[in-house]
């Protein structure tokens, strides 16, 4: 049975390429994904800047698209993908996290999802928050993800949105200011468009609800998750990096989201997005439930502890907090949204806490395994041909 295992392996700086091409061979992963079939390998973008396990290593992208050619896939047949959110740039992401010259030397098409179609969707099975409270006239979803695989490439971090439900926020309740995100969250930036902010308020739901969707579309959906370096405190962006060369993969997104969750050191069914999927059988967040192939991790424990950044406690608070008084004005009125919201999340994020702490944590990483192996990477902006091949199928 795919659904309930999930497959784990120790890396190295030195033999990771092989160490991925070791994991994809282990899942057998070549049972449900053809080369004679399209695939869409979504990345996870979650800062324009690079930054210690906040987006996919290059490593990671390199060793799954190199695994994808040597085992027959064609690169016309590979669709890298990702998606652009209010403070996020496709272009500069491409650079700063120097996916730019891998996807060229794989020869693999990139496709922004800004410039594909969208098409309207509506669920067979009843969703929990998207229809209902984020896209009430309706929502639609990129045309070409329907009907196609999907390999989903996000890292192992903290997030401070996805600890705590719908209804249930508290600043008093520490276990609610933050949880993890992984293989169902890099779903988020796929599916919807920009206008996905506005789900903060109802993390959980929506999470579960871009899981139904994705049970709906996708023949085959796969994680292959980086925790090379993994992201400790307040994810996505302002992070403590943690060097644990471990990586894995699974086909059930509930029950790799529930091994990455565990490891980091929170109580799965705790996470409200885990439980709540768990509970409609759309996968296995019980790990007492979920076979590990590989390394035996069932003892681990790396006491990570989520917080929330400062712009992510302001977003709660007017959102569901103190201050929603103020929500109608700066979370809908366009203009000071992004004035104010959009601006002071990039002044403090870019300008400030990265020229600062960030700084100083990324200076301390380079000297690691891993900050080297990044900085061998290429960097050279390669010709914009990369962002015009779009196969609109």
């Amino acid at each position: 049975m795919k659904s309930a295992q999930i497959y784990v392996k120790r890396v190295t700086s030195n033999t990771i390429l092989q160490d991925y091409a070791d994991l994809m061979d282990s899942s057998n992963y070549t049972k449900y994904f053809k080369p004679s079939e399209k695939v869409i390998v979504k990345l996870n973008l979650s800062w324009s800047k690079y930054f210690p396990a906040c987006s996919s290593p290059p490593w990671q992208v390199d060793g799954v698209l190199g695994k994808l050619k040597a085992d027959g896939f064609t690169g016309k047949d590979i669709f890298t993908a990702e998606n652009r959110t209010v403070v996020t740039n496709i272009k500069k992401g491409l650079i700063g996290n120097k996916w730019e010259p891998i996807i060229t030397r794989h020869n693999c098409y990139f496709v922004p999802l800004t410039r594909v179609p969208f098409v309207s969707f509506q669920s067979k099975i009843p969703l929990l928050a998207l229809d209902s409270k984020i896209f009430p006239e309706g929502f639609s979803i990129p045309k070409l993800y329907i009907g196609k695989n999907i390999i989903h490439l996000p890292t192992m971090k903290t997030h401070g949105h996805t600890g705590a439900r719908g209804g249930s926020f508290s600043d008093k309740n520490p276990e609610m200011q933050g949880g993890i995100t992984c293989a169902i969250k890099n779903s988020f930036g796929g599916l919807l468009t920009k206008r996905r902010h506005h789900s903060h308020e109802y993390m959980s739901e929506v999470l579960v609800d871009l899981l139904i969707i994705q049970q709906q579309i996708h023949p085959n959906i796969m994680a292959i998750v980086d925790g090379t370096v993994a992201g400790d405190g307040a994810g996505p962006r302002c992070l403590i990096p943690r060097i644990k060369n471990t990586i894995l993969a699974g086909y059930d997104q509930v029950a790799v989201d529930a091994v990455v969750a565990k490891l980091m050191g929170f109580d799965p069914m705790k996470l409200p997005f885990i439980k709540i999927a768990h509970d409609m059988g759309l996968g296995c967040g019980d790990v007492d439930q979920i076979e590990i192939i590989g390394e035996d991790i069932r003892g681990e424990n790396w006491g990570f502890k989520a917080k929330r950044s400062l712009v992510i406690w302001a977003d709660q608070q007017v959102r569901k907090g103190r201050l929603r008084f103020l929500k109608e004005i700066m979370m809908y009125n366009r203009i000071v949204f992004n004035l104010l919201t959009v601006n002071m999340s990039g002044i403090y994020h870019d300008v400030v806490w990265y020229n600062t702490i960030g700084k100083y944590r990324i200076f301390r990483y380079n000297k690691t395994e891993w900050g080297k192996l990044f900085k061998s990477y290429s960097s050279v902006p390669l010709p914009n041909h990369i962002l015009n091949t779009i196969r609109h199928e």
